[in-house]
């Protein structure tokens, strides 16, 4: 199936399902320019991946671990690369089939913000973002812009908590209370469009797999094979940029005509 052809069956699906959500990954963003982690030209593959320990380093020594993230935001490559990136047309055509009502949540594994940006509005960032800080004891979250690094490591100025920032790092868990809701969100879905994830990465990676437990469908939007293409009810190989604002355009013109 040509991925034209695989758009008009993944438009019928969509508008027969009930609730609809997605979960996008690194390949969204890869159109905004934003390198990927994995694969070739992605920032691990290039400069190694970071240490596996990351979350215990920062626990065993908090300010020092601010000092280098204060130097990293003014210099490093990737954080760079995130703040001057813009929403691409995939990011625009999700916010778009939400504002339709038919995408009912958008759980994200990137950092980016770039979503919300787009205009999305029920986005769940289960790996973090990169603008916010959040606290470790009451799960307060608070811009980056203008919190007070006068001192570090920050603390939480509603309950006095360790601060660190909102991005999840290796060897920390993911923040009970997003995790609870994406969950939630999988549960409900008879409907999921994975879109730009090598689905590798759990608990992100089992989140489909609840959808097609319960009887749920999946489209997979993804110009390469994943680990969970073969599971997919319905796959578009072809970049998220291209393919979804087709799709999105498909689904409006079955909305006109029925």
């Amino acid at each position: 199936m040509d991925w034209e052809r695989a758009v008009e069956r993944a438009a019928e699906l969509i508008l027969s399902s009930s609730y609809v959500t997605a979960l996008t990954g690194a390949g969204v963003s890869v159109e905004s320019g934003i390198p990927p982690f994995r694969g070739p030209g992605g920032l691990w593959t290039r400069f190694g991946e970071p240490p596996m320990d990351g979350y215990q380093r920062f626990l065993a020594d908090p300010k020092k671990w601010w000092e280098e993230r204060i130097r990293r935001l003014e210099t490093g490559e990737l954080t760079q690369t995130i703040f001057k990136a813009k929403p691409n047309p995939g990011h625009y055509a999700l916010a778009e089939l939400e504002r339709l009502g038919i995408l009912k949540a958008l759980i994200t594994q990137n950092i980016d913000d770039l979503h919300n940006k787009a205009g999305s509005r029920n986005v769940l960032e289960i790996h973090g973002n990169i603008y916010k800080l959040r606290c470790l004891n009451c799960l307060s979250r608070f811009p980056l812009e203008g919190f007070d690094l006068s001192e570090l490591p920050p603390r939480c100025p509603n309950c006095g908590g360790l601060v660190k920032s909102d991005t999840v790092m290796f060897g920390e868990p993911i923040p009970r209370d997003v995790l609870n809701r994406c969950l939630e969100e999988a549960e409900r879905s008879d409907c999921m469009l994975v879109i730009g994830t090598s689905a590798v990465v759990y608990p992100a990676a089992g989140l489909p797999l609840i959808v097609k437990r319960n009887g749920g469908v999946l489209i997979e939007v993804n110009p390469n094979e994943t680990e969970l293409s073969y599971l997919c009810d319905v796959i578009i190989r072809a970049p998220s940029g291209k393919a979804l604002p087709r799709l999105v355009e498909e689904v409006k013109r079955r909305l006109a005509s029925s």
